[in-house]
């Protein structure tokens, strides 16, 4: 442990974590059904291997990867198929989805773990995580086994593990560091073996000093050689993998590129664990954790969640009373997705279920007055208020010029904004008007 790192810009919204920091991770009763949709991750949707009327059990395929950029999709409960068909989405779209009634018996596949794994070749933990429909905790939901088969010509030789949780209310991560650090380590230990990385950092922001601790304490073990803690400035989005890898290594990401062009892998904590489970107990990614919490929930939680259980299960059972609440968002409060229905399930990147008895009335925006703050706050280096001018005044290619594709929709900029001028609204815009632009292009 080398000090505290940092990276430049960001912004120091409230922690609010107080509500489950100390709370135990409780595995969540599943619920009587279940709606699992065959599109949890970046790329191709999975494609169904069931139908309407099969009995499946915990573990099964329900859905294969539709390509290589895809992950497997797998059952959370025993029971019968009662449909395959569009379901309310947290994204905010209907989403092909299999709904699956609990039988109650809890019966599993036979859970296949990979011998040996510290002889095993590296095509071989691949090709488990592939089959285990692992994909990135931390929220981006990109398949892991991709993450890990970088091009020849892109050798990795620093790993980061992102421990950081820095959007204000969650601990989800944090206690897995505290009541599951052997298991992320064995999973960071078989990560490495596959990238061959020369140095491992884990990035723990300062405000869990228990974490830190616990991590740096199992590092002391000869099996752990090569693993650091790196003791994180809390600052956010201190766990945006640029900001990471900035913050550690120094080095940074250009524009348009990823981590592997300077040489790194970033993974979230929660992933690697996931793929300790995977790798040496044979279990797939049906279940992760959870934190619901916020002004209006009545016993806030830390749970192991089913994949498909519905936020309505979960909210009755920490006792929200949906007639006073007014706001649901899944995930954090700056880059979480307001949810409109209650009825849409938890999928493999919710990291938090949030809700609030209040809402502020729409405030109303004024014109830019050049104060500097979002540049200042920008962790990407950008200028959001020229950003947000173009966009507005419909100039995309001006927009593209300055790198809004770099955005990464943190929301530090709106944080900071005197004028309270939505910028993260402009900059997704300009980014979907600038892709939809180079897609019909390329189509010509």
């Amino acid at each position: 442990m080398f000090g505290t790192f940092s990276f430049r810009g960001g912004v120091h919204p409230p922690h609010k974590k107080s509500q489950t920091a100390s709370k135990p991770i409780i595995e969540l009763a599943a619920p009587a059904k279940v709606i699992i949709p065959l599109s949890q991750h970046i790329g191709a949707p999975a494609k169904p291997t069931v139908k309407k009327g099969d009995e499946v059990k915990i573990g099964q395929v329900l859905g294969e990867a539709g390509g290589f950029v895809s992950a497997q999709i797998h059952s959370s409960v025993s029971g019968k198929v009662v449909n395959v068909a569009p379901h309310p989405h947290p994204l905010g779209k209907d989403v092909l989805s299999v709904e699956i009634e609990n039988n109650g018996n809890d019966e599993t596949v036979e859970f296949e773990p990979l011998e040996s794994w510290e002889s095993a070749s590296r095509t071989d933990i691949i090709k488990k995580i592939a089959e285990s429909g692992i994909v990135g905790k931390g929220g981006a939901t990109f398949p892991s086994h991709v993450k890990l088969s970088p091009p020849e010509d892109k050798p990795i030789d620093t790993l980061i593990l992102n421990g950081a949780e820095c959007e204000p209310y969650l601990t989800a991560d944090h206690r897995l560091m505290l009541e599951k650090t052997e298991g992320i380590l064995e999973g960071t230990r078989i990560v490495q073996q596959v990238l061959g990385a020369k140095s491992t950092w884990i990035g723990i922001e300062d405000n869990k000093p228990d974490a830190v601790a616990a991590v740096s304490e199992k590092l002391s073990e000869p099996r752990y050689q090569g693993m650091s803690v790196a003791k994180l400035r809390t600052k956010y989005p201190q766990g945006g993998e640029k900001q990471l890898i900035q913050a550690i290594t120094g080095r940074e990401v250009p524009s348009g590129g990823l981590p592997m062009h300077v040489g790194c892998v970033v993974h979230n904590i929660g992933t690697v664990y996931a793929i300790w489970e995977a790798i040496t107990r044979g279990i797939p990614l049906y279940r992760r954790v959870v934190t619901v919490t916020g002004p209006s929930v009545g016993k806030p939680a830390n749970f192991l969640v089913r994949i498909g259980t519905p936020i309505q299960f979960i909210l009755d059972t920490c006792e929200v009373d949906m007639q006073t609440t007014k706001k649901l968002i899944m995930g954090g409060p700056m880059m979480g997705l307001a949810q409109s229905d209650p009825s849409a399930p938890v999928i493999k990147s919710t990291s938090g279920i949030l809700a609030y008895d209040k809402i502020y009335p729409g405030i109303r925006s004024h014109a830019c007055i050049n104060c500097g703050n979002c540049v200042r706050a920008c962790p990407a280096g950008l200028v959001p208020s020229a950003l947000g001018k173009y966009v507005d005044k419909e100039r995309y290619e001006d927009a593209e010029e300055w790198n809004v594709l770099d955005c990464i929709e943190c929301g530090s900029c709106a944080f900071v904004c005197p004028s309270k001028i939505n910028l993260v609204h402009f900059m997704k815009l300009g980014k979907y008007h600038v892709m939809a632009a180079r897609k019909a292009a390329s189509a010509k």
